[in-house]
């Protein structure tokens, strides 16, 4: 379709001024002028290249974590024998934050040109744009044709893994220790063995082995490594209680976290690490693996989850998930340590997974609840808020134990401690062999 342009309605502000000069009637030489527009507009738009031959190539990264930037291009291919100026508009997502959607380019006579635009996403999940305007002015500027190219993309925004470095701190940790060959802190079974060395100082004499000391003449004693090819197999809750805010996003979002944490320390230690995401019902599972790419898999599994508005079903998810997964597991459950749900919902579904699996109860605490507990009243107000915040964590407590008198692990972190604390956990239970 044609349209008009910046310089068609320049021309047609000169253009007045000649009417009052022309010796003619004013009626006539108003239309005189007009026609002699309307005829050149006409016909520059008719010479103008159709948007459908132009070449239009739009390049996305793929994957963009949320704390990172990105950069999308356009690159636009110009077939007709002379220079084009056009511009491009495309259907970017408000939320990716592009600097610009629009860009103007000028592409030489059977050339190439290529514009950019700077990506900051503010939220995670799934881009898909689809459609990319192309306007092409005329020779004469004073017209333009423009058209609707298809060009569907895919652009996938991951949660920041911001326990990256903590991660690798504990798997150079645990690969330090097993070198050390004192990471096998069990009594008795739950390790593996690994060598025989030499006896040494610090070594236990229940390490002794009798039988290599006695065919060597020297005091052997053996040596043993945590345990490998365990499951850890991560619950993550993605019901109402995941959707309150604490540090500014989701409680869901903290929990993401923590469940990349988790893959990647698992499984660089040789462990098997799976997902299950639930509410109501399971919304995305990944088996347990120990591949390179299993980080990968699990963050292509939840990347794209946001809470919902429902109440979760525990007892369902247990359920299908020991359908599902009948090995031997660390169970990680992140939720909220909400009294109500926990005591109506979470406590009776327990004893499915608590006899046969080892279960921990991951949950991350509002830090402006307690500085609210601990700060001083000023007036009324204020100190309603204190009681409030006091009696909120009280709650709270009370919650844990009760998880605790069940044999439930729980660790109940501050935004940022979570993942690492967690990460803790599971190693000690790894150098205590309890799985």
């Amino acid at each position: 379709m044609p349209l008009p342009t910046r310089r068609l309605a320049a021309a047609a502000a000169m253009a007045s001024l000649l009417v009052l000069v022309l010796p003619l009637e004013p009626g006539w030489s108003l239309l005189l002028v007009n026609g002699l527009l309307l005829a050149a507009a006409a016909g520059d738009w008719a010479a103008a290249t159709r948007p459908g031959t132009v070449s239009v190539q739009r390049d996305l990264p793929g994957v963009v974590p949320l704390d990172a930037g990105a950069e999308v291009a356009w690159r636009v291919g110009n077939p007709s024998g002379r220079t084009l100026r056009l511009t491009l508009a495309d259907e970017l997502a408000p939320s990716l934050n592009a600097a610009t959607r629009r860009a103007r380019l000028v592409v030489p006579a059977h050339g190439r040109a290529v514009a950019r635009a700077r990506l900051r996403p503010a939220r995670r999940g799934r881009f898909t744009p689809t459609e990319v305007v192309v306007r092409v002015q005329g020779p004469l500027g004073l017209a333009a044709s423009q058209g609707r190219r298809n060009l569907p993309g895919v652009l996938r925004v991951y949660p920041p893994f911001r326990s990256r470095a903590e991660a690798e701190l504990r798997i150079d940790r645990a690969r330090i220790l097993e070198v050390g060959l004192r990471s096998a802190r069990a009594r008795g079974g739950g390790t593996e063995f690994d060598s025989l060395r030499e006896y040494g100082v610090d070594d236990e004499t229940r390490r002794i082995d009798w039988s290599a000391t006695a065919r060597t003449a020297k005091v052997i004693v053996r040596t043993y490594r945590a345990e490998r090819n365990q499951t850890v197999l991560m619950l993550l809750d993605t019901g109402r209680l995941m959707a309150g805010q604490v540090a500014g996003v989701p409680r869901l979002d903290h929990a993401l976290d923590a469940v990349m944490m988790l893959t990647a320390v698992a499984t660089r230690l040789g462990d098997r690490a799976g997902l299950v995401a639930f509410a109501d019902q399971l919304r995305g599972t990944v088996a347990p693996g120990h591949s390179r790419d299993q980080l990968r898999r699990v963050t292509e599994a939840m990347y794209t989850l946001e809470p919902e508005l429902v109440e979760s079903d525990y007892r369902g998810a247990f359920a299908q998930t020991l359908a599902r997964f009948r090995r031997r597991a660390l169970l990680m459950l992140f939720t909220e340590l909400a009294e109500q749900a926990v005591g109506e919902s979470l406590l009776p579904a327990l004893p499915l997974v608590a006899r046969d699996h080892l279960v921990m109860v991951a949950a991350v605490r509002d830090p402006e609840v307690e500085s609210w507990a601990t700060s001083v009243p000023t007036d009324a107000g204020s100190a309603y808020r204190k009681a409030a915040a006091v009696a909120a964590l009280e709650e709270r407590g009370r919650t844990a134990a009760r998880l605790r008198a069940l044999g439930v692990t729980v660790v109940d972190a501050l935004p940022g401690r979570l993942a690492p604390l967690l990460a803790d956990a599971y190693l000690d239970v790894k150098a205590r062999g309890k799985l």
